[in-house]
């Protein structure tokens, strides 16, 4: 028997009738590649996140943004990066696409952050960064990281993905990886962006994105192509493409209703999920954070059971992220208890534009309904 697509989805864009009408002017336009919308688009996220010292580029993806940060920042093959072993499998594979190793580290249960005592006892003469990940945009011990990547020596480059309109993101040195996937707060179909304070980083990426093409992307939105160019490093396809652009820039200009709605539903779960006995909730700063996604912490074991009950009431759910040192490719042999815990016992809900007010209600009365009837 065919199974039966979920009735209310854990994710989904909101696409309308600004995004088919930008799709359809690059089009029209016969320039796809990079150019004038990428260049509009970078120039908008700027003045989106109000600093004047910022520089912004616009790659194929977050795991793309994540690779060309580690790059540019003139590690060499070998630095040891410490990282999460909580995260989606792209961050690990971002680290070793730039010759870098990724050292799984544990986290903290009550947010999913790096666990900074683990990560200390793994920091080696070869570690020369770390690269927290905002996991459902929790990023409350960032200080704390700040004041030990400054003790040890190391740079910090965050996975940003889940982060994206955090009023406190751009107030931060490091540099920032974020993505425009399908379902992240603003979506280009797929897509990300580096933001960095430091010049020559940011130089240095709009030329490796460019397959190192020295001065590719201001020829590139002035309308041109390098044809006589000079190339004095390892390179890669990463920059996005105009039709990227053009949705992300319709996403950018509706953000304020998007996170209104988001964080409408998030306030919505809090209110009538905290109380549970069986249930415990990550953090969240509703003052400055915009949720990406919601998990929700399963107390007493039955995570699974619950995730098969609500699937069975049309409600699809997700379990993020299987631990990456649970991977053949980047097991190092030794245990993360932590993280095991988090993984065992988290469960995802549905939040995004498209959920109604009913289907909230209807979710948080099905998980009601799973733990008191």
């Amino acid at each position: 028997m065919k199974k039966c697509a979920p009735k209310i989805r854990l994710s989904s864009p909101w696409f309308g009738d600004e995004e088919i009408a930008a799709v359809s002017r690059v089009l029209c336009s016969n320039r796809i590649s990079m150019g004038n919308e990428v260049k509009q688009f970078e120039c908008e996220l700027h003045s989106f996140f109000g600093r004047k010292d910022t520089n912004i580029s616009c790659v194929s993806s977050c795991t793309a943004a994540i690779q060309l940060a580690i790059q540019a920042s003139g590690f060499v093959h070998g630095d040891e990066i410490l990282v999460p072993t909580y995260t989606f499998v792209a961050t690990f594979q971002a680290i070793t696409a730039a010759g870098t190793r990724p050292v799984p580290c544990d986290i903290d249960l009550d947010d999913g952050f790096i666990n900074i005592d683990d990560a200390r006892s793994r920091t080696t003469g070869k570690t020369t960064a770390i690269l927290p990940v905002l996991f459902a945009g929790c990023d409350g011990k960032i200080g704390r990281l700040q004041q030990f990547a400054e003790d040890y020596g190391l740079k910090i480059i965050e996975d940003a993905a889940h982060s994206f309109g955090d009023e406190n993101i751009s107030l931060r040195n490091s540099i920032l990886c974020f993505s425009f996937d399908a379902i992240k707060n603003i979506s280009c179909g797929d897509g990300g962006a580096i933001l960095t304070p430091d010049d020559e980083i940011a130089e240095k990426i709009k030329d490796i994105r460019l397959l190192g093409v020295i001065g590719d992307t201001d020829r590139r939105f002035n309308g041109e192509r390098s044809w006589d160019f000079d190339v004095t490093e390892q390179g890669w396809r990463y920059h996005m493409n105009d039709l990227s652009a053009a949705i992300g820039r319709a996403q950018l200009a509706k953000f304020q209703a998007i996170k209104q709605i988001r964080c409408s539903i998030a306030r919505t779960y809090v209110d009538r999920l905290a109380h549970l006995n069986h249930v415990r909730l990550l953090p969240i700063n509703f003052r400055t954070a915009v949720p990406h996604i919601f998990p929700i912490i399963i107390k007493n074991g039955k995570r699974d059971e619950l995730k098969r009950y609500l699937e069975r009431n049309g409600i699809e759910t997700g379990v993020q992220y299987k631990p990456n040192h649970l991977l053949s490719f980047f097991n190092l042999g030794y245990d993360l208890p932590k993280a095991m815990e988090l993984y065992n016992s988290i469960l995802s809900i549905p939040i995004h534009p498209l959920l109604s007010e009913s289907d909230v209600i209807f979710i948080i009365e099905c998980i009601k309904k799973f733990f008191y009837d």
